[in-house]
């Protein structure tokens, strides 16, 4: 198993004043222990994942600050985007780099979202293989076919170069099969969460992912699947569960608010209607389960388990997101015990 660090943080305002020294000291780690790689993600116009606007950004300083893990999008959103501005953005960060780049890339969801594009809102997911391909063109040194000012047709291609041949990708999905065959046919990994999908479901999913990434390949590659799940490890397992309880369920309160907001998920009009006190059960009901059966909180022993699950249903990678609230000092300091948790369970 593969580990790496994930951020999406809940930016409520509450900073303490460097509302970017977990991201930073957390990459010195991951570069330092042998972690795989650090995700970060793309904006929400939310407090929810407001700390990170653009991954090519926050990919950036991370690449000036370490030497050898790798640096990754976790997503960028392909539809809100030009072609040309994503490839250019990540060759710079591939260059700064010095070639560990690699994006996964969404079709986006939230349609305030697609204030930055919003034509694109209703054709997001046709549109997001569109740009993987587009993009990959580009960075091999095509051209691609746009419009000019003046309308005309007109062959361009993205500078500067990048170091590698090609762009490892991902795609991005919160649980749709079929997400997960066309990821495997279009040659990506897979990113995803245990968030609304048991480990069980997941493991029917990979396995439809992985026939559809060999049929694509002959044969050649099975495919790559990294899973986000959120982490903070501790020597007691009851300790952990009650100095996490408020941050977590405050974290799964606010993602819960960005669905309620939404116009695209399932039964939108009774779930906006919700009592306080309903979303209090349901808050809890989800932190209790993921605890105790699919996070990588509490002991590093209990954790070992999840990692020995995750690797049974098919995962490559885990990508433990770290900064679901506790304070700064709380995190880096836990992050010796996930050092030793990927000793232990890493390859």
């Amino acid at each position: 198993m593969d580990f790496s660090l994930f951020y999406f943080a809940n930016d409520s305002g509450n900073s303490d004043g460097d509302r970017y020294r977990l991201l930073i000291d957390g990459a010195r780690f991951a570069d330092e222990h042998g972690f795989r790689a650090v995700w970060t993600p793309e904006r929400h116009f939310h407090h929810f994942g407001g700390t990170y606007p653009n991954p090519s950004v926050t990919s950036a300083a991370i690449a000036s600050i370490t030497s050898r893990v790798r640096i990754r999008a976790g997503s960028v959103v392909a539809p809100l985007h030009h072609p040309l501005r994503i490839a250019e953005e990540w060759a710079v960060v591939d260059n700064l780099s010095h070639g560990r780049v690699g994006v996964s890339f969404a079709s986006g969801w939230h349609a305030t979202d697609f204030a930055l594009n919003p034509p694109a809102y209703a054709d997001r997911r046709t549109e997001m293989y569109e740009r993987i391909e587009q993009v990959r063109a580009l960075w091999r040194g095509e051209t691609i076919e746009v419009p000019d000012g003046l309308g005309n047709p007109v062959k361009v291609r993205s500078f500067p170069p990048p170091v590698q041949a090609e762009l490892p990708v991902w795609v991005t999905s919160v649980g749709d099969v079929a997400t997960f065959r066309s990821a495997g046919r279009t040659g990506a990994g897979l990113l995803t969460h245990l968030l609304g999908q048991s480990p069980e479901q997941l493991a029917e999913k990979i396995a439809e992912y992985r026939e559809a990434a060999s049929e694509a390949s002959q044969g050649a590659w099975p495919g790559h699947v990294v899973v986000m799940v959120h982490t903070f490890l501790g020597e007691d397992n009851e300790a952990v569960r009650e100095l996490v309880r408020p941050a977590l369920s405050a974290y799964m309160r606010s993602s819960l608010s960005l669905i309620l907001a939404s116009d695209t998920h399932a039964g939108a009009e009774g779930a906006e209607n919700l009592e306080e006190d309903e979303i209090d059960f349901l808050v809890e009901r989800s932190f209790e389960h993921y605890f105790d059966n699919i996070g990588l909180l509490g002991s590093v022993e209990k954790a070992e388990g999840v990692v020995a699950r995750l690797a049974e249903i098919g995962v490559d990678e885990i990508a433990c997101l770290i900064d679901f609230g506790l304070p700064t000092d709380e995190v880096v300091s836990g992050l010796t015990h996930l050092g030793r948790l990927r000793s232990i369970s890493g390859d």
